[in-house]
């Protein structure tokens, strides 16, 4: 799975690293359109729509079809990208009205803010800057490609904070309602929910968006990521959060999409649901009872010492064996947290000192649970030896918590992102309403 979200990843390093002509990413200039829409002179036969006098162009619509082949694993054929071609197309016409309302509202999306977006990124999957820049070029995926598809999402973004005005302030009374609810509610289940919406707002539209979820359930089933697929294609703001619900009790959810988790086992993704504007497909990656859910929390800090090759237990080469002291010196000489940052900054260890909350039931393989259970806090371990490399733990807290009891900041998000997604369907409704969108050839309804 970690090896798929890298290729998103990647995909979006390589964007970054690219040459950039303008000084801005901006999502408005006064005189300007989105770079993608870029050919006035297009002949009449490249253009698939005009959205408000803004073109999206065949190419525009190939170039993020085999993105999403790329990032999902699907084969770049014309039959693939057939099937997803009326989608793709209704995807660029949202993003172009989108973007023309950030310009509307003069809101600019800066290249410092996309750096750390995929700065973000490449932290959360290990990456050094622009490692991965030549699988970009290699599948042949343009930066502006992802560009576009990162400025779209940023300046939305901030058009949603400017649209809910005071309500992006939770008050301190919602929290508490929200607190007294889940109260009331303890001992019935909930579910963690990863979600895809596919939004039809036109009848005539509805073969194609059934087809085209369709597409990207079978994908989802052969082994496709989730929150890549979430983060390419669902029209939901969870997009940014590659389609993550978090924990949601049945009575937040449409009624046809809770009888469906209900009966879901864990790790399974929904056929086509028919909600209200839509299409709803839904992964479920966990089940508990509301405000019951305890469990050991470790805080660790570690060193990882990478192989120059994968090892052969058998016979290890020379820098393994070298490998395999440095990691015990380290062992012996680290007695406090502390001391293992500072020997992972010595050791410029490619991970992290700190790799977050860590559920102790969740660890595995099971003898790798049981040293964390019964290794002193401040004590190193022993070396750990993986085909890849050796790494080197310290236990810093283990802290027994009610996973499911959220505190006020958790709750105050959980209303905040639930008016934020209902903003963002009534503004792109009408939005829609108000547009001149002109859909040529055989590229679908948008």
């Amino acid at each position: 799975m970690m090896s798929r979200v890298l290729l998103f990843a990647s995909v979006l390093t390589a964007a970054a690293s690219a040459p950039i002509r303008h000084p801005t990413y901006a999502a408005t200039a006064p005189a300007a359109k989105p770079p993608a829409a870029k050919s006035d002179a297009a002949p009449e036969s490249s253009i698939v729509a005009v959205v408000n006098g803004d073109i999206v162009s065949r190419e525009d619509v190939a170039n993020r079809g085999r993105l999403f082949a790329v990032s999902t694993g699907l084969p770049a054929t014309p039959d693939v990208l057939d099937r997803l071609r009326p989608q793709i197309t209704r995807q660029l016409v949202d993003e172009r009205l989108r973007l023309q309302e950030a310009q509307r509202r003069h809101v600019i999306v800066t290249d410092a803010q996309i750096a750390a977006a995929i700065h973000q990124i490449e932290e959360r999957n290990g990456m050094p800057p622009g490692a991965l820049q030549a699988k970009l070029r290699a599948d042949g995926i343009g930066p502006r490609t992802l560009i576009a598809q990162i400025r779209a999402q940023l300046a939305w973004t901030q058009v949603l904070r400017q649209q809910l005005g005071e309500g992006a302030n939770v008050a301190q009374a919602d929290v508490a309602d929200r607190q007294r609810a889940l109260q009331q509610q303890t001992g019935k289940p909930e579910y963690h929910l990863g979600e895809i919406f596919v939004s039809i707002e036109d009848p005539a539209n509805a073969a194609d968006a059934q087809k085209f979820a369709e597409t990207i359930i079978g994908q989802l089933r052969a082994g496709a990521p989730f929150p890549v697929v979430a983060a390419q294609f669902s029209q939901s703001q969870t997009a940014l959060q590659g389609g993550d619900l978090g924990w949601v009790q049945p009575n937040g959810l449409d009624p046809e999409v809770a009888r469906i988790a209900e009966a879901m086992p864990a790790g399974a993704v929904s056929n086509p649901i028919r909600v209200p504007g839509g299409i709803s497909i839904i992964t479920l990656r966990g089940k508990r009872e509301i405000g019951r859910d305890m469990a050991t929390m470790l805080s660790l800090r570690e060193v990882f010492l990478p192989f120059s090759a994968p090892l052969d237990p058998e016979h290890p080469n020379d820098q393994q064996r070298q490998t395999l002291e440095k990691a015990k010196a380290i062992g012996a000489s680290v007695h406090s947290c502390d001391a293992m940052e500072a020997a992972n900054k010595s050791a410029n260890s490619p991970r992290p000192a700190d790799p977050g909350p860590v559920r102790l039931e969740s660890v595995s393989p099971p003898p790798f649970r049981a040293m964390l259970t019964s290794l002193p806090i401040g004590k190193a371990s022993q070396p750990l030896v993986a085909p890849d490399g050796i790494a080197v733990v310290v236990v810093c807290s283990r802290d027994e918590k009610n996973l499911a009891e959220l505190s006020p900041d958790e709750l105050r998000s959980q209303i905040l992102s639930e008016r934020v997604e209902l903003a963002s369907r009534q503004l792109q409704r009408d939005l829609r309403r108000r547009a001149n969108i002109d859909v040529r050839g055989s590229s679908g309804g948008a």
